[in-house]
């Protein structure tokens, strides 16, 4: 019996990952609740293992007394010399407890405390593995669906893919091998939940770690990214070696490497651009595809208006918007896309303004979108020391200027408002608005003459 719990130890520990101590913990514990159920929770009972003999001894301490004892905590004198002949009265003395006297319920109270301490060590050895496991890529199988949420086998623990970090239109079926970033590992009542994602960012980012070697090694840097799960991505590179090209070394040859996270992200587009310590260089590389022709910017909303060619508006906004949303996140600047043509309206609209001051005009309106100008509003709120800053204005002319951008606005808003209202009026007009003319009189219809133009 005793060489057969020696075995049943070790194999519990090496089946289960356990210690051989939190395995003997855990057996000396289940007899001790066994014993207190049978014996009564007031008694004081101990456990110890005897690697000797490979037993686990139940030992119940009681004070000695002379004579008859008083309770089960106590014991006579003589028979505690039985035990230990040096034994003196009022000493502690622990008296082996014969375990084959258990009984059926005894022993299933052990077996219960025995198989929720070990389900417990495992969830401790999982929570520990795991946690440290935190953004890094694991693989597993998924082996079902609950409430929307991907059950994935990773071999010792289960995880979670839940709905909201999953990938839109992306399906894995049952049995289906899966790579996912653990984005956290929660320690649960009832083991831990090791949370996956393929939907954040980082997986995009652990992904280009490990396929192209210059990232992992640290020569090539992802400054940032911004990701549309399922539809777009941008990252922004930059190199420590000028020898090595950040956004060739991403792509690889012939597009091998970039390809590869293509592929495992399932199609997905993705953006490469050099990061810059200029913001200018920097926004307009994140706007790619798009040409931009001029940028102006407010440092001080962190703001910059984008100016594209009339061909390239669309392009440089992307579908819904998509292109410069991504731009925005991977920049952290405010953009505002505007066409050529529109930037010509605003030029035109400030050469108006400035028009009041003799001698002044486009030159000068074009001097003002370079300062950041771009609107009648800003032109009738602008500093004086700016309007005063170009050649042949006064401040009596600045302020004739600011006046006439004012009322140029005012104008504006009002015409733009009255056809505003004469659109939705022209809109919302019904069947019944339509004057129909009596036709009892109406003359024959002329026959129709034989068409000059092509079909």
């Amino acid at each position: 019996m005793e060489i057969e719990l020696k075995r049943i130890i070790e194999q519990v520990g090496k089946d289960k990952g356990i210690s051989k101590t939190t395995v003997i913990e855990t057996l000396e514990k289940a007899l001790v609740t066994a014993a207190r159920r049978k014996f009564g929770l007031e008694r004081e009972i101990e456990a110890q293992y005897n690697e000797n003999t490979g037993e686990i001894e139940l030992f119940e301490f009681k004070t000695v007394v002379e004579t008859t004892p008083r309770d089960s905590s106590q014991i006579p004198l003589a028979e505690a010399r039985e035990h230990d002949p040096d034994v003196e009265i009022d000493d502690q003395i622990g008296v082996k407890i014969d375990t084959k006297d258990f009984g059926r319920i005894a022993a299933q109270t052990a077996k219960q405390v025995i198989i929720q301490e070990v389900r417990s060590a495992e969830r401790q050895i999982v929570y520990s593995e795991y946690k440290d496991r935190k953004g890094e890529i694991v693989h597993g199988i998924v082996r079902r669906v609950e409430k929307g949420a991907l059950i994935v086998d990773l071999g010792r623990a289960e995880a979670i893919v839940p709905r909201k970090e999953q990938v839109p239109r992306e399906m894995f079926r049952i049995n289906e091998r899966i790579r996912a970033y653990v984005l956290d590992v929660l320690k649960e009542s009832k083991g831990p939940q090791i949370v996956l994602s393929r939907a954040c960012t980082e997986f995009l980012t652990k992904l280009f770690e490990q396929e192209v070697p210059e990232i992992y090694e640290g020569i090539v840097r992802i400054e940032a990214a911004a990701r549309e799960p399922g539809a777009r991505s941008k990252i922004a590179v930059a190199s420590r070696d000028s020898d090595v090209d950040p956004v060739g070394a991403c792509v690889g040859m012939r597009g091998s490497r970039v390809q590869a996270v293509v592929q495992e992200l399932r199609g997905e587009k993705i953006d490469i651009v050099p990061w810059s310590p200029d913001a200018v260089r920097y926004v307009c590389a994140a706007l790619a595809p798009a040409q931009v022709v001029r940028v102006m910017v407010d440092d001080a909303q962190e703001l910059m208006d984008v100016i594209v060619p009339d061909d390239q508006l669309s392009l440089a906004i992307g579908k819904k918007g998509q292109n410069v949303r991504l731009a925005v996140q991977l920049t952290r600047w405010k953009i505002d896309i505007k066409s050529q043509s529109f930037m010509a309206a605003v030029q035109e609209e400030l050469a108006d303004a400035l028009s009041v001051v003799e001698g002044a005009g486009e030159y000068e309106a074009k001097v003002l979108l370079d300062h950041g100008v771009a609107s009648l509003g800003e032109l009738a709120e602008a500093d004086m020391e700016l309007l005063t800053a170009i050649p042949g204005i006064s401040e009596e002319g600045a302020q004739q200027v600011r006046e006439r951008a004012a009322k140029l606005k005012v104008e504006k808003a009002e015409r733009e408002a009255a056809e505003a209202a004469s659109a939705a009026q022209a809109e919302n007009a019904g069947p019944s608005d339509v004057v129909v003319a009596p036709v009892e009189d109406a003359p024959a219809a002329p026959e129709p003459e034989e068409s000059t133009t092509g079909a």
